[in-house]
């Protein structure tokens, strides 16, 4: 048996932790395994028309959400308040109120008007359209 040292990087342990950062430039300040707990996983697709994220966030309702973008950053946060119940005593408790950021450096090609976000069964969809590309034009000389 080979003994491999950790070296407190986590993409040592996790090679492929880091594709969603390259693909859209994923801003999360967060660091380490332990950070990675309370931060929801997410899908980023591309279309011929747009990005499409896919937040998963069980639980939660549209309400928790909040949307920004500002100079070229799109940034989600989300926030569950803890529910108190009457006469209940928790032995153990593992999830309550949760919050969590986001933020993903967007490509200067997007709309960020267009942007529209939608909440379904535990998943926050966002669709981030593409700009129209400035089409060549022709001047014909008179």
């Amino acid at each position: 048996m080979t003994l491999v040292r950790f070296n407190g990087n986590p993409n040592a342990v996790f090679p492929y932790s880091n594709l969603l950062n390259e693909f859209l430039g994923d801003l999360s300040t967060t660091a380490g395994i332990e950070s990675h707990r309370n931060v929801p996983a997410v899908n980023v697709a591309e279309t011929a028309e747009a990005y499409q994220l896919e937040v998963a966030a069980p639980g939660f309702s549209k309400e928790n959400f909040k949307v920004e973008v500002h100079e070229n950053v799109l940034t989600i946060f989300g926030e569950k308040p803890e529910v108190q119940q009457e006469g209940v005593k928790y032995n153990r408790r593992e999830f309550g109120s949760t919050s969590f950021k986001r933020s993903f450096r967007l490509p200067k090609l997007v709309n960020v008007e267009g942007i529209q976000a939608s909440y379904d069964k535990g998943i926050l969809y966002l669709s981030v359209p593409k700009r129209e590309e400035v089409k060549p034009r022709s001047i014909q000389i008179s």
